[in-house]
């Protein structure tokens, strides 16, 4: 038994309602993530801290994350994952109205440990919503929207925060984010019947098939395993890129930085709406690993001629927009070959497990680049970020094997 057949197909405006919702949330949880550096100066400013002290806060908020991600996972499959979401945007909502009220450092960072706890919920409730509850042609398209919506928190929350905080304080800028995460939590309850229900409720009939979607033994298989180094990859790509595009481009061939800044700005903004494209093509072929081998490939290799010649405005964008494109392309994908990996009744601890691999991503890759950067080897950035992309490769045929094998043998 398949993922696909443990419910009913919903009609098409109960999808709608269901990928709606869950994007909704997802936005919010890319909000919340981000609340606090646009606003690192004035909290600063405020407590007499420095921006190390800050930066461990953002460390603790990573951390908890990444340890609490998994349990919260199996609580997602042996519960509602419709009431996890909504505690978790109420308890992050909590966390930052007590960040705004925040008297002192310490409790600044004690309420942003508990964001980070609410931040454990959104990945696996979200792909166990979207991956039980939509039906199963619009579930590449799904994940599409999703990864969008995620992107999307992304790139309006800086300028957001800054808006907010110079018109009503950083304090009240808090409180702003915090009630938007309220609103979506009640929107989820009034509206959300398509995601009622229990999940192990539902996968109950085909877990008596597949017994090891029961316990922690499914996060040790291999296809697994291998979509965990798959998305770390991701994200060491992602860090290379975002974080040290713009420095490296300068040490590297003293590109100005409103070209550099262009650059990578161009290729973030493909990227989000090249997903939608990615989606699109998933509802088209079964055949995920393709699409995404296509976009590992595509997206690493046009970063490479960067790192040994120095491209003119037009060319430096133009392989910069190929790159971004390709990478946000290959992202439904990505999760439609998660998807196929994982037994019925495990959505939650899988995809809970495996998006860990974006904090150890986001933890490892930034030191080594920076020691890259260091030791006065730029290209050695560029190159690495390459190369994280291309690794990707062997990676996602080794998983799509490895599974084709395990269905095989079963």
């Amino acid at each position: 038994m398949t993922p696909t057949t443990i419910v009913a197909s919903p009609p098409h405006l109960a999808d709608l309602r269901v990928i709606g919702l869950v994007g909704a949330a997802h936005f919010v949880s890319h909000v919340f993530i981000l609340v606090l550096p646009p606003v690192f100066p004035l909290v600063r400013a405020e407590f007499s801290v420095s921006y190390t002290e800050l930066g461990l806060v953002v460390a603790v908020f990573n951390v908890i994350s990444a340890l609490l991600q998994t349990p919260a996972g199996f609580l997602v499959d042996r519960s509602s994952a419709r009431m996890v979401l909504v505690g978790g945007l109420v308890l992050g909502a909590a966390s930052l109205a007590a960040a705004a009220a925040a008297p002192s450092f310490l409790l600044l960072g004690l309420a942003f440990a508990c964001l980070g706890l609410a931040n454990t919920v959104y990945h696996p409730a979200d792909y166990a919503l979207l991956s039980n509850r939509v039906s199963h042609g619009r579930v590449g398209q799904a994940f599409s929207i999703h990864i969008f919506a995620g992107f999307l928190g992304t790139a309006v929350t800086p300028a957001a925060m800054v808006i907010l905080a110079s018109a009503i304080g950083w304090r009240g800028a808090f409180v702003a984010a915090a009630l938007l995460g309220l609103v979506v939590a009640a929107a989820i309850l009034i509206l959300g019947e398509p995601l009622a229900g229990r999940e192990a409720a539902r996968a109950r009939a085909a877990d008596a098939a597949a017994p090891s979607a029961g316990d922690w033994r499914v996060l040790m298989t291999m296809p697994v395993i291998l979509n965990l180094i798959f998305f770390m990859l991701i994200a060491a790509f992602a860090v290379g890129v975002q974080n040290y595009g713009i420095v490296a481009l300068e040490a590297l061939w003293a590109t100005p930085l409103s070209l550099s800044t262009t650059a990578i700005t161009v290729h973030l903004m493909l990227s989000a709406f090249a997903v939608l494209v990615g989606g699109w093509l998933t509802a088209r072929t079964d055949r995920h690993e393709t699409i995404a081998l296509i976009g590992l490939f595509v997206s690493g290799i046009t970063l490479l001629p960067i790192a040994f010649v120095d491209f003119n405005a037009t060319f430096l964008i133009a392989l910069m927009a190929l790159s971004g494109f390709f990478n946000g392309v290959l992202q439904p994908s990505r999760d439609m070959i998660v998807r196929a990996v994982t037994p019925p009744g495990a959505f939650g601890r899988v995809f809970g497990f495996v998006t860990t691999g974006f904090n150890i991503g986001g933890v490892l890759a930034p030191p080594a680049f920076g020691y890259m950067m260091d030791v006065g080897t730029p290209a050695s950035v560029i190159v690495g970020t390459a190369i994280c992309s291309l690794a990707a490769i062997p990676v996602v045929l080794f998983s799509v094997a490895r599974g084709r094998r395990g269905v095989t043998n079963a």
